[in-house]
């Protein structure tokens, strides 16, 4: 699996294929990884902010 497809179904873009295998293990690390990729997300926004908006208003 490539890991554009992957980003995008963690992120729920694109669905994810029905006919694959889904065990309970694979469950909880596609759901660790979708909250890993999330809070990097949102840090990225936060640093962007205080890096770049914040010191234009100063």
């Amino acid at each position: 699996m490539g890991i554009w497809k992957q980003l995008a179904e963690y992120l729920y873009i694109k669905k994810r294929d029905p006919n694959e295998p889904r065990t309970q293990w694979m469950k909880y690390m596609h759901g660790m990884n979708r909250i890993s990729l999330i809070m990097f997300l949102v840090v990225l926004l936060i640093i962007l902010f205080k890096l770049v908006i914040l010191p234009l208003f100063r």
